[in-house]
């Protein structure tokens, strides 16, 4: 029997993405349409523990679809991986009367909200909220597009001091186990070359190919370097070894770090975030749970959280032969 929605939660956990602001929007005015009342969490699971909320209306999300970061915070709570915390957590719900959740994040708040729905049957709706691409059951997570945009950008500033000075530069990027951000932005930005956790190309390889770079008449190269790349231990690391092989090259390292979270949502990103937004309330409000939203081929589709989370995303392997033909 389908469970009457009428007040639904909605928290943004784990690392913050641009457009989660808009996503938060999308759902408080979805419901608002449907007539159905919305709570808010602050600092994601563990203000669900502490009772930290407040009641969102369509006027409370005014003016924040452009804004980066999100307005409810964001944290990882150690407390909700017990079953003490999760059970305070869902004491707490039931004292508001929240019949349904919907959750902004990534992986990590979506293996949360499979264990908690496993535990009190509280109906649940997960929307993609990282800038690594790195969930299955989605071409797009939110964010990811406004990541890339901020790196290229940050790569072309790169290459201007590279090429004054005729140096090497590796550009370290965010993306942890999953390479999306490096492969594209390598491609867009027209890096030399680019090292990916899922390809490991090797130091030799490495080597070569910058030789042939300096051979073919290059004097300054970009290398995009996703921050799980398994060839050295770190981009200090590999900047050290090719000095050491290669001490033509006068080679430099520049970390872009969390500078890529931040930042207002690219429109694509505001887009996506609105239209997964209300396909969350209207999935819960059809009785749909242990699910995540989805863009595939321009369209909103749900699919089943878990094989999500379980599931790989793989990389366009296209882009990886585009980018050494590319490289000459």
């Amino acid at each position: 029997m389908k469970r009457k929605i009428k007040k639904i939660g909605v928290i943004t956990s784990g690392g913050d993405a641009p457009g989660m602001n808009a996503a938060l929007r999308a759902v408080v005015r979805a419901c608002s349409y449907y007539k159905v009342e919305c709570t808010g969490f602050y600092r994601g699971y563990q203000g669900m523990i502490e009772g930290d909320f407040i009641d969102l209306s369509a006027r409370s999300v005014k003016n924040i679809i452009g804004k980066g970061g999100t307005i409810l915070k964001s944290a990882r709570s150690d407390e909700f991986r017990t079953k003490a915390g999760r059970k305070k957590a869902y004491k707490n719900l039931k004292q508001l009367n929240i019949d349904a959740l919907v959750l902004i994040g990534g992986d990590g708040t979506f293996m949360g909200g499979v264990t908690f729905g496993k535990e009190y049957e509280i109906p649940f709706v997960g929307i993609p909220g990282t800038i690594d691409n790195d969930i299955a059951g989605t071409n797009f997570t939110i964010g990811y597009d406004t990541a890339l945009n901020t790196v290229v950008e940050s790569i072309d500033k790169v290459r201007d001091t590279a090429s004054s000075h005729n140096r090497l530069f590796f550009v370290e990027v965010m993306g942890r186990d999953a390479g999306f951000i490096a492969l594209n932005a390598g491609v867009g930005a027209g890096a030399e070359e680019i090292l990916l956790p899922e390809e490991d190309l090797g130091l030799d390889r490495l080597l070569e190919s910058l030789q042939k770079s300096k051979q073919r008449g290059k004097s300054s190269s970009i290398v995009v370097v996703s921050e799980g790349d398994k060839i050295g231990k770190n981009v200090f690391e590999l900047a050290e070894y090719v000095t050491d092989n290669l001490p033509e090259y006068e080679v430099r390292v520049s970390v872009l770090g969390h500078m890529q979270r931040g930042g207002s949502p690219s429109c694509f990103d505001r887009v996506l975030a609105s239209r997964m937004g209300v396909k969350a309330v209207e999935s819960v409000l059809e009785g749909e749970t242990d699910i995540m939203v989805g863009l595939i081929k321009d369209k909103i589709i749900i699919s089943n959280i878990e094989e999500a989370i379980k599931s790989s995303h793989d990389i366009n392997r296209e882009l990886l032969r585009i980018s050494d033909i590319l490289s000459v």
